[in-house]
């Protein structure tokens, strides 16, 4: 299957938001590629002292609820600061496929916002964090997208190496 951006677009999707869906749809798809037959006990196994399986899911996620939520004007609430402070906390209670499953439900909650999104709330002005950092509506969806992606190679390489691992160990 062709990926996701040569699949034409989106239904329901703008047109300026197209990159962003495909990029978004790519990266859930992806994960679920990468994270097949993945080992339990490796996911906040840290490689070459860099960012664990767990907290590349769990940031990912979290990066999409946090900028749609400052494209929406909010702040960040209690529940996203809490989240935010656990990403990469190794937690016994956490699966890979909870972390799988959280993911692609943002991104299905991103796709959403999307199809209701005007063109011309696009370039409207939004600020990030408390230093109130300038970007835009479009910036925010697009950096989320891009940074989903920045954060999937990182996870692949890690998943890779963890993979070849477990079958130099067998």
């Amino acid at each position: 299957m062709p990926e996701a951006w040569l699949r034409g677009a989106v239904p329901g999707i703008p047109l300026l938001l197209q990159p962003a869906a495909h990029a978004l749809i790519q990266s859930a798809e992806d994960l679920k590629i990468y994270m097949e037959n993945f080992r339990e006990e490796y996911l906040w196994e840290k490689v070459a002292g860099r960012a664990a399986v767990g907290f590349h899911i769990q940031h990912m996620a979290g990066v999409i609820d946090r900028l749609f939520s400052y494209a929406a004007e909010k702040s960040l609430n209690s529940q996203q600061l809490e989240y935010l402070k656990k990403e990469g906390i190794p937690d016994p209670g956490l699966t890979s496929q909870m972390l799988v499953d959280t993911f692609e439900n943002k991104v299905m909650q991103a796709l959403a916002i999307f199809k209701s999104t005007t063109a011309e709330t696009l370039m409207e002005p939004r600020y990030v964090g408390r230093k109130r950092l300038p970007s835009t509506v479009l910036g925010l969806y697009f950096h989320a997208a891009e940074h989903s992606q920045r954060h999937l190679g990182q996870l692949l390489v890690t998943v890779s190496v963890l993979k070849e691992k477990e079958e130099k160990r067998i």
